[in-house]
């Protein structure tokens, strides 16, 4: 079984699809659990998993594209 490291959480949809597309264009792969909650989207989180042994690459393109 493989072992996920939360990289990171948002409330927004679209920056979520952005760094989810980002990391897979990496080759790295990404699970994504959208908590929202659907009827408030104020309550909740979109959280965004990589494999451990990925998690400082990943760590380091997310930072990047953040300072963007």
């Amino acid at each position: 079984m493989q072992q996920w490291h939360l990289l990171f959480k948002t409330r927004n949809l679209a920056e979520a699809s952005i760094l989810q597309g980002m990391l897979e264009e990496n080759e790295i792969p990404v699970q994504v659990l959208n908590k929202l909650d659907s009827s408030y989207l104020n309550f909740g989180d979109i959280e965004i998993y990589v494999p451990v042994h990925f998690k400082e690459l990943a760590k380091q393109l997310v930072d990047r594209a953040l300072l963007n």
